[in-house]
């Protein structure tokens, strides 16, 4: 087997203070600036062994007409139910209004499917291409491959762009929601397909493998990684994107108890209880689960993604500015599913979100969340 290398490229920092490591900042924030954060909050009931606060801390801590800021959109069922549709593809469950995948199926997904969380999608690609400079692969494919495939494409925002780059690709976008545009270039087709099940894809078959933000849908990594291994040619490469669920910062503006800090802990408390982790990124599950399938010349890319109009910086405040609007859009439609899971009401969910969007408005809180890129090659040798 070749010799394997393992490089870490760090990008420019987000904000003038020092960083602090990556697993380090996500589990312990640190300590608040007297000079900019707000007064302490009453001590929490109690909080959970991953530090989440308790549903109600949120409905006790709101100040007066907090709901106003709260989206009005959710409805009022409470019980997850399927649609009356003819094809059992399309037979979405519904949680307060929203859809969700199919429970037909053993794949389970816990962000939305419905047109409002695409949008929100779309504007997170818009923001994660920002970052790379316009670039949609950090791995060093050639421009002559034959065959991509996009696992968990979503939208298949990603998969149309990488299709009209590389025309003479056949590029193939597979998810478990039919949610994606008839309307694509005529080397790009979509198939559905879960991705924790045995990939249908030939030995050997593909060149790429390109997936990005399948954090907490996915039960082992490892399989994950092997059934990659399996399609790509000798000599391809895999190339991954997870973020960390933790929002934090490097001053002490994102307090313990804040909304923004809360976020990852209800993700982390919530994948326990689905037994999908969202804690991919701490765990480094990217490059582990690369080496152990087998894959070599192990690469990565780290970024700093602020969230809100903070950054002095030009490009770093208008990175900022998209994280919001993607918040803005649909912040709802990642946590309502995660939240329901942990028992919380639909009043403790409207509450949360309203605090949260109020301190990511405020510019008060210089947050921001780490993404990792991590992209292999097959060995030549192996087929």
């Amino acid at each position: 087997m070749a010799e394997q290398k393992t490089t870490t490229e760090q990008p420019a920092p987000a904000t003038d203070a020092p960083s602090t490591s990556a697993a380090a900042a996500a589990t312990t924030p640190a300590e608040p600036s007297t000079s900019t954060a707000p007064a302490e909050p009453a001590e929490p009931a109690a909080a959970s062994t991953t530090g989440v606060l308790p549903a109600e801390y949120w409905t006790s801590q709101a100040p007066p007409g907090v709901t106003e800021d709260a989206d009005s959109s959710l409805g009022t069922d409470v019980e997850s139910s399927t649609a009356s549709i003819t094809s059992s593809i399309l037979e979405y469950r519904t949680l307060y209004g929203r859809t969700y995948h199919s429970a037909h199926s053993n794949a389970q997904y816990w962000a939305s499917n419905d047109e409002r969380q695409s949008e929100a999608n779309d504007m997170l690609h818009h923001n994660l291409t920002l970052q790379l400079d316009g670039k949609l692969h950090l791995a060093p494919i050639k421009k002559d491959i034959k065959k991509a495939i996009d696992i968990g494409t979503g939208t298949g925002i990603w998969a149309i762009d990488f299709a009209d780059e590389f025309p003479d690709t056949q590029v193939i976008g597979t998810d478990i929601s039919p949610i994606q545009p008839s309307w694509v270039p005529p080397n790009l087709k979509f198939e559905i397909e879960d991705f924790t099940q045995p990939w249908t894809f030939a030995d050997n078959s593909v060149d790429y493998v390109h997936m990005r933000w399948l954090v907490g849908s996915v039960k082992d990594w490892n399989e994950l990684f092997k059934e990659a291994y399996r399609i790509v040619k000798p000599g391809g490469y895999i190339e991954s994107y997870e973020p960390d669920a933790f929002m934090i910062s490097d001053d002490g503006t994102v307090k313990e108890t804040d909304a923004i800090a809360q976020w990852g802990r209800i993700f982390a408390e919530g994948g326990k209880k689905l037994g999908q982790t969202f804690t991919v990124y701490t765990d480094e599950l990217q490059r582990k689960g690369m080496e152990a399938a087998g894959f070599v010349d192990i690469q990565q890319h780290e970024l700093k993604t602020p969230i809100g109009p903070w950054p002095k910086d030009e490009r770093l405040n208008e990175i900022g500015r998209f994280s919001q609007m993607v918040l803005d859009q649909d912040a709802e439609g990642y946590i309502l599913f995660i939240a329901n899971t942990l028992g919380w009401t639909r009043e403790e969910i409207l509450v949360y979100l309203a605090m949260l969007r109020r301190e990511i408005r405020s510019a008060k809180h210089h947050a921001y969340y780490l993404q990792r890129v991590v992209w292999a090659r097959k060995p030549e040798n192996d087929s």
